[in-house]
């Protein structure tokens, strides 16, 4: 198989990064990838799906692994994962002598090991530069669920329509569930038995990254987490802060120790961003230097410096998102051809052990088992959006009144960079909008 048929398969299938931003995987395979890195690293705190499914299924997940690699010609395979993980290590070690490309990379517990650009870093050596891609570096990085769904586009000629989902925190039965696309998140977490608090907050995605979500929001291919978690939690109030009410609390306390910038994990790498100098900058609204602003777009926004690094509490993350977001409005672009500095000596030391992370944030009481049920759970109706990923959203070619079945393609991809949408329940499409196709199982 070449790159281009590859390619057409992922691609109608709908396969994209199961987690993060949602990128088009097929677009990932390239001839100029001479290495290829598979991320089990779980960069979140309390996520504990890719190990699970790793575990389960190792040799059909390594197997299709060995194939891209075959594909885009690489010369190694490497598998990324923190070394806790240890069933999971055992899983692969009973096959990993069938695929000579691949190595298995151990990890250290620390956040954000998830981090392609940490990641790439810990596995090779190689550094991406400031708002590159890994492809530059001649990387490409591809997380567990993605592979396994390549595998199930490949082996079994299923498209994309369910998703792994760990339900944690708050719940009676912590679980890793498996449910189709356009299921809300109430209906997932009523997989988890009862909440055990009043007024639960659903924190989607992970504790750093995530964000407050309605139970009535739909499962997409990136929805990794559900954190049940009660109102007044550290992490519901830091989420929900005024953006304005931070700046002024910045003017007032931030004291310029750098313990921001000094625990960055891009900034160690080399990258030119300085939360503190940001922080100088922007509380003072000193426009003298545009440099602090402009560096803000080589951010990765992993959180650390206000959930972690910073002793007074302050938010560099989410102040510096919202300066990011006024740039890329105002059609500022990120500095091109900016070459990374020096790793630095200091970075071995600066690392966050995830165990304080979540002690940190009163997470770790939350650290428990959530076993994997890896049966598609039914559901009765759903809401499938029609953009899902990084590009442009797929087009409907379903109507209202129209009967489908599971695995169906009811939005075609689109021109450019797209793939397609398939129903995840067999029913009547009930209705079609600009942006979403909802199926309702007749009875």
């Amino acid at each position: 198989m070449n790159i281009k048929e590859l390619s057409n398969v992922i691609r109608e299938a709908g396969v994209v990064g199961a987690g993060g931003a949602g990128f088009p995987t097929y677009v990932k395979l390239d001839e100029r990838a001479n290495t290829i890195i598979l991320n089990c690293a779980e960069c979140e705190p309390l996520l504990k799906l890719h190990r699970q499914l790793l575990e389960q299924y190792a040799y059909e997940i390594m197997k299709t692994f060995n194939l891209i690699a075959e594909t885009v010609k690489a010369e190694e395979a490497v598998i990324g994962i923190k070394k806790e993980y240890k069933a999971t290590i055992q899983a692969m070690n009973q096959f990993i002598d069938e695929f000579p490309k691949i190595r298995i990379h151990l990890l250290d517990g620390v956040y954000p090991m998830g981090d392609e650009i940490v990641l790439i870093y810990e596995a090779t050596g190689r550094v991406v530069r400031p708002g590159g891609l890994p492809i530059e570096e001649g990387i490409a990085v591809f997380n567990v669920e993605t592979v396994y769904n390549v595998y199930r586009a490949l082996e079994k000629k299923e498209p994309v329509t369910d998703k792994v989902v760990s339900v944690v925190a708050e719940v009676e039965h912590p679980v890793t569930v498996r449910v189709p696309l356009g299921c809300t998140i109430e209906e997932v977490v009523a997989l988890a038995g009862k909440t055990t608090i009043k007024d639960p907050v659903y924190l989607v995605g992970g504790p750093m990254m995530g964000n407050i979500g309605s139970g009535s929001q739909p499962v997409t291919k990136t929805t990794n987490a559900i954190l049940v978690l009660p109102p007044d939690h550290y992490l519901v109030k830091k989420k929900n802060s005024n953006p304005s009410i931070e700046m002024n609390r910045a003017a007032s306390i931030c004291c310029q120790c750098q313990m921001c910038t000094d625990l960055c994990p891009r900034h160690a790498l080399g990258h030119p961003i300085q939360p503190h100098l940001f922080m100088r900058a922007a509380s003072n609204k000193d426009f003298r230097d545009v440099n602090p602003y402009i560096n803000t777009m080589f951010c990765s926004s992993c959180g650390l410096c206000e959930l972690f690094s910073c002793p007074q509490g302050l938010s560099p993350r989410s102040l510096m998102a919202v300066y990011k977001d006024g740039l890329r409005k105002s059609g500022v672009k990120p500095p091109q051809g900016v070459k990374p500095a020096p790793v630095k000596e200091s970075r071995e030391y600066r690392k966050a052990p995830e165990e304080r992370l979540e002690a940190r944030l009163g997470l770790h009481k939350y650290n428990v088992d959530a076993p994997l049920t890896d049966t598609v759970v039914p559901m009765d109706k759903v809401k499938i959006l029609l953009g899902q990923h990084i590009g442009a959203p797929a087009k409907a070619i379903v109507k209202k009144g129209d009967m489908v079945t599971v695995g169906q393609m009811i939005g075609q991809p689109a021109d450019g960079l797209s793939v397609g949408i398939h129903a995840s329940i067999s029913g009547k499409v009930t209705d079609v909008g600009d942006s979403y196709i909802v199926i309702s199982k007749t009875k």
